[in-house]
């Protein structure tokens, strides 16, 4: 009798939220309230297209953000491919982005035949750097999209004003920062069209999932044609100019899942708690990290309110501390038994896509084949320079008493052992 042979092992891919550091977080993402939702959604065969559920979180979602109009996509990437062919973009356009960012807020404007044109961040707040947005403006820019990174929010003063005054289009990237404000407007509902991410390790959650804003017709109208197929009979377009083309639209389906939006339904009404307990412990820490030599908060611009917290980055500078290198001071950290970390994110001009170019059509036909330049190590001198000096704590979203203080205390003792060496 044969031996099978044993079947190779292949690497599960979970992308889901589980609390960063287990001994300090009683946080659990998913409960009974998520799981009912989907189980009476099933029995109601509610499984595909416009479904109540879905329809509901939409009309929710608009009045969040007091919006006009609200559409839920299967995922972030394809909000922000919608939101991009809303203002539209296509063949031959710039697109102006940060280089700190995931590369799926630029990936939807290479389907589209755009470029993307990098920009620096400033170096207090990671957030994209409002003058070096007007440096890179060309006569071939068509949208400026701005990242509210990691849960900070941009200068959308100074951002709104460049719009203002070039005609340009802002595409505001959300996907860290649900429910962030700027002067008390929800960020998503200052540029001209926001996005969002609704994906599994998100503060809100969809398991896979995103949403597209906007209270400009042709934007949001556009944005369902680009994805909304046979939910365009008459409900969702709200002029007369595409109606020629319902129900069908332009025949790609981007629709969101019932099942998930079932779930961001309950994830919503968690929302403002979570973000409580994580801005309370994130300002913990922060406000006593003055005490340490070498380490620093990120800057946030005034009137803006973090959301989201989608990672908790603080500052080194060696030079206060004997010039230990930073990669030396996370290792001392991560010894004290605090999960710290370097950047999750790369920079995107670093990637060999964006260095060296690729022809993603064939027959030089693509953004980033035929005259394009590329990008090289030292194009982008203040990102790259604060970028060594991160370190990434863990996101704490249910903190067991005294959680804040814990991790200050071991941040204490590995800069003192770093002092000492």
């Amino acid at each position: 009798m044969k031996q099978s042979k044993e079947e190779p092992k292949i690497p599960v891919f979970i992308q889901t939220a589980f609390p960063a550091q287990p001994d300090l977080d009683n946080w659990k993402q998913i409960g009974e309230e998520e799981a009912r939702i989907v189980y009476e959604m099933t029995l109601r065969n509610e499984l595909s297209g416009g479904t109540p559920v879905v329809r509901e979180f939409e009309k929710s979602w608009r009045e969040w953000l007091k919006v006009k109009y609200a559409i839920s996509t299967f995922n972030g990437t394809s909000a922000l491919y919608c939101s991009y062919f809303g203002v539209g973009v296509g063949p031959g356009d710039e697109i102006i982005c940060p280089t700190y960012t995931w590369i799926c807020t630029i990936a939807p404007a290479l389907f589209l035949g755009a470029r993307p044109v990098f920009a620096e961040c400033d170096p207090e707040t990671l957030q994209i750097d409002a003058e070096d947005i007007r440096r890179k403006i060309t006569p071939k820019t068509r949208a400026i999209v701005v990242v509210h990174l990691w849960g900070n929010v941009c200068d959308m003063d100074r951002i709104m004003e460049i719009s203002r005054e070039t005609g340009i289009p802002i595409i505001e990237d959300c996907s860290h920062a649900h429910g962030a404000r700027y002067k008390g407007e929800m960020v998503g509902a200052i540029g001209q069209v926001g996005a969002w991410s609704m994906q599994g390790s998100k503060a809100l959650s969809a398991g896979e999932g995103g949403m597209v804003a906007t209270n400009d017709a042709e934007i949001f109208e556009r944005a369902c044609l680009a994805g909304q197929v046979n939910r365009l009979g008459g409900i969702d377009l709200s002029t007369e100019k595409y109606a020629d083309l319902q129900p069908l639209g332009l025949g790609m389906k981007f629709r969101a899942h019932p099942l998930g939006m079932g779930i961001a339904t309950v994830q919503f009404k968690k929302l403002p708690a979570l973000n409580s307990r994580r801005k309370n412990y994130v300002e913990t820490v922060e406000d006593q990290l003055k005490d340490i030599p070498g380490l620093s908060p990120l800057k946030v611009y005034p009137g803006a309110e973090r959301g989201g917290y989608y990672a908790f980055p603080i500052i080194h500078d060696p030079n206060k501390n004997k010039g230990i290198p930073t990669a030396t001071l996370i290792k001392l950290i991560q010894e004290e038994g605090l999960n710290a970390s370097a950047s999750p994110y790369g920079l995107l001009h670093g990637l060999k896509l964006f260095a060296k170019g690729f022809d993603i059509f064939t027959h030089e036909r693509g953004p980033l084949s035929g005259d394009y330049q590329g990008y090289q190590e030292g194009d982008f001198p203040v990102t790259e320079a604060i970028f060594q000096r991160l370190i990434f704590l863990p996101v704490l979203s249910d903190p067991v008493p005294g959680a804040a203080e814990k991790v200050v205390e071991m941040l204490k003792r590995a800069v003192n052992k770093a002092l000492k060496e």
